[in-house]
């Protein structure tokens, strides 16, 4: 036993000697040497213990006892508190990722309301979606009661010019000039040669001004019409005419909703070949707003077109179907099915009736 009792002692020293030596730092003497009794608390980052009075905070052979061969600690001789810190390593956090351009969820009141912009994206005052008139680009195949196939085409497009307003693209505020333009041409695609029947050419500018869901256009427009030589070639008996309208156009559109809209418009035109000087044009549609993703959303819209033309001849258009909205840019990509009755949709041949009905796609900047 007394054996034991010397070999805890030599022990004992040895570990006292190596730190008074420098050899085995007094922090981890503290945790090797220490039994619970000496170790105070881990607060944090901070490692806490009680040492003895020496002036190196080492342990003393005092502080050992070995008696029945045991190394038993005895509370240690309490004095000042060392506080060792230790540095708390934290990983970086990686930085917010943000998407480019304005997020489509920022309240409109917290955009510029006054800033110049030339050729912005978006427009103040949209075509509507089932107008037979309007720019943009299309190709709708179309089947009347005679069984011939029709394409409908368009060429074109609605833009803004200037703008000073929000920087919103989807919703923008403020006033425009837009620009307008557009060939809208028929083509009998499934004859021989396809020939072309007729085209209608029109281009316009317009003063916009839009404020919540109240949106207001006037401008100018020109409409003229012509028929298509293989058309004249194969109805030599037929007598073109110069269909013209120069028009002054205004017009208003009310969101009702972030999905349905209302319109109306009036055209007071000067006229030659058959033309009159007044129209009407009206309608509603439904046509949920902001970006749809690849999923895309349904559409639907109803147009009435009233022309002093041939004792105010009226037409209706339904188009519905199933559509897609760029994030930020608002570009509207449709396709869907098209009924038509009423006028010729070819204004050169202002007096005829049809009957028409198909499928296609458009799409409106």
């Amino acid at each position: 036993m007394r054996t034991f009792g010397t070999l805890c002692r030599l022990t004992a020293s040895a570990a006292f000697l190596w730190a008074a030596a420098g050899l085995l730092p007094a922090q981890a003497l503290a945790r090797e040497a220490v039994r619970p009794g000496g170790l105070v608390r881990l607060d944090g980052i901070e490692e806490v213990f009680e040492a003895p009075a020496d002036p190196v905070g080492r342990q003393t052979l005092d502080d050992w006892d070995c008696r029945d061969a045991e190394a038993v600690f005895k509370e240690p001789k309490v004095g000042p508190v060392q506080r060792m810190a230790f540095e708390e390593v934290v990983p970086p956090v990686p930085p917010e990722v943000v998407p480019a351009g304005p997020p489509v969820d920022v309240p409109r009141s917290l955009l510029s309301d006054d800033v110049w912009q030339l050729l912005p994206d978006g427009v103040m005052y949209p075509s509507y979606l089932a107008g037979e008139k309007e720019p943009r680009f299309q190709a709708v195949w179309l089947r009347g009661p005679d069984g011939i196939w029709r394409w409908e085409t368009a060429l074109g497009g609605r833009m803004s010019l200037l703008r000073k307003g929000t920087l919103d693209d989807v919703h923008p505020e403020g006033w425009e000039l837009q620009l307008e333009g557009a060939a809208l041409a028929r083509v009998q695609v499934f004859e021989e040669s396809a020939p072309l029947d007729a085209t209608d050419y029109r281009i316009g500018f317009l003063s916009v001004w839009r404020e919540g869901p109240w949106a207001f256009k006037a401008g100018y427009y020109h409409l003229s019409s012509h028929a298509g030589d293989e058309f004249l070639l194969a109805n030599p008996a037929y007598q073109r005419i110069n269909y013209v309208r120069d028009s002054a156009i205004f017009g208003t559109f009310y969101e009702v909703s972030d999905s349905i809209q209302i319109y109306g418009e009036v055209g007071l035109a000067a006229v030659d070949g058959g033309a009159e000087p007044l129209e009407f044009q009206y309608g509603i549609q439904y046509s949920p707003q902001g970006p749809t993703g690849l999923k895309g959303t349904p559409f639907a819209a109803v147009n009435g077109h009233t022309r002093q033309d041939d004792g105010w001849i009226t037409s209706f258009n339904l188009v519905a179907g199933w559509q897609w909205r760029g994030r930020y840019s608002n570009h509207l990509w449709r396709a869907g099915f098209q009924f038509y009755n009423g006028p010729a949709m070819q204004w050169e041949f202002v007096g005829r009736r049809e009957t028409l009905g198909g499928a296609g796609i458009w799409y409106d900047f």
